[in-house]
């Protein structure tokens, strides 16, 4: 009953634009209220512990590096380099699009970073190739999306650290549902663009022109490369490779490319700090909402009902696909996580579900949840990109849905797709 009466309060207070976090803190001190008896010390140190995580470090270098990148105009190489071969596709732009969107999401691990980045690059070069502008906003807004899933994933970062799961299978774990999701995408890019008759035909792939740029987009490929590659051999922590991935971005960029000067340095620097804060200061804010839960013994609760209604796994992760969707349009996705992780991954274990799984299974809810209106992130940034209203960018990312359900439902109910690779 009181987290009924909690969740209308938290909906009112990001409603009259208050920040997440600051939602989130006033809807614990709410809970707190009703609950009392928990000294301040322990509410401090709760929201304190909840930041002190060894994986959460990785954070702000890995939001350095993908900020780097997007402010280094890297975009644009990748761009040159596949589209020299993709344009033998007919639209073969909105597929380079896509295709520069996964090396993004190797290097970045956020949605909206790629999402940026390439939009930056690719919204007007789209409008010019035939493709409607809310086409375009739309394909960058979902490409984007990618980097939530595919390692080195901030989504799963968080999820490690709340939960307790090892970040490295985590990472593992995503590598064949991104790719997965990335044909898919493809896949009904190419479909729309034929059935529309978007982007220009079909051409020649140019091998000379590739063969040309290929030696100046070398040292950008092997980024992502040289960060999964030192994760996976064991080499580096997830948390060391994120320190080394913002050293090597910030190398190529100021010395490689000389797409940045040192004064861009520093403003990367600080833009990626308070973003790095917002994040820190949201998970301070959901873990006190779970502590409070977690005191009036809310999670026991949750697996009690699941016990009483005799509910199959499948049955619960359907539940919980349509909840998690319905949350997406209110919350962001780091939110989304820090509020529902603690609950639902009790719940989970308790019906035989591999928490693995499970944590990808989140990720791509969350990826859902940056394309819902009326809070989806992706949809913000594209309308600022591409200079139209975020209800056209929404109204482009409709047939994208159809997409994105088929991929959630495949993630959800053939787990070999996440496990494979980890055990």
């Amino acid at each position: 009953m009181t987290v009924a009466l909690a969740l209308p309060f938290a909906l009112l207070f990001l409603a009259i634009g208050s920040h997440v976090a600051v939602a989130l803190g006033l809807v614990a001190a709410v809970l707190l209220l009703w609950f009392g008896g928990v000294p301040n010390t322990v509410i401090a140190q709760t929201a304190f512990k909840s930041v002190n995580s060894y994986a959460l470090m990785a954070v702000p270098m890995f939001v350095l590096a993908g900020n780097l990148m997007m402010r280094g105009r890297i975009a644009e190489l990748m761009i040159e380099l596949t589209g020299s071969l993709v344009r033998a596709v007919r639209g073969g732009l909105a597929q380079t699009v896509l295709l520069t969107a996964v090396f993004f999401a190797a290097i970045s691990g956020s949605s909206v970073g790629s999402a940026a980045a390439i939009g930056a690059s690719t919204v007007e070069g789209l409008r010019r190739d035939n493709y409607p502008p809310r086409f375009a906003a739309a394909l960058v807004a979902v490409g984007g999306t990618l980097g939530l899933m595919i390692p080195p994933s901030l989504s799963f970062i968080l999820i490690g650290s709340i939960v307790g799961l090892p970040v490295d299978k985590l990472f593992m774990a995503g590598i064949l549902p991104g790719i997965m999701e990335a044909c898919l995408l493809m896949i009904g890019t190419y479909v729309m663009v034929r059935k529309n008759g978007y982007g220009r035909r079909a051409e020649r792939p140019d091998w000379k022109g590739f063969g040309q740029k290929l030696p100046r987009a070398l040292p950008a490929l092997m980024m992502p490369v040289l960060v999964l590659g030192s994760i996976y051999s064991g080499f580096l922590t997830p948390t060391e490779v994120s320190a080394f991935a913002a050293a090597y971005a910030a190398v190529l960029c100021l010395l490689v490319y000389r797409s940045v000067s040192l004064r861009d340095m520093w403003d990367t620097a600080r833009v990626s700090l308070l973003q790095t804060t917002m994040i820190f200061a949201v998970v301070m804010g959901g873990s006190l909402v779970g502590f409070v839960l977690a005191r009036m013994g809310v999670s026991a609760q949750l697996i009690g009902a699941l016990e009483a209604a005799n509910m199959s796994p499948w049955v619960f992760l359907l539940v919980v696909n349509i909840a998690l969707i319905i949350l997406g349009m209110f919350l962001d996705g780091i939110a989304l996580i820090v509020l529902t992780a603690p609950l639902l991954f009790p719940a989970a274990t308790a019906l035989g579900i591999d928490p693995i799984h499970f944590a990808v299974i989140m990720v791509a809810n969350v990826e859902i949840a940056t394309l819902t209106p009326p809070i989806g992130l992706n949809l913000f940034v594209m309308s600022g990109i591409s200079k139209i209203p975020v209800h056209e960018v929404a109204r482009g990312v409709v047939p994208f849905y159809g997409v994105r359900m088929v991929g959630l439902a495949l993630i959800t109910f053939v787990p070999a797709i996440s496990l494979t690779l980890v055990h």
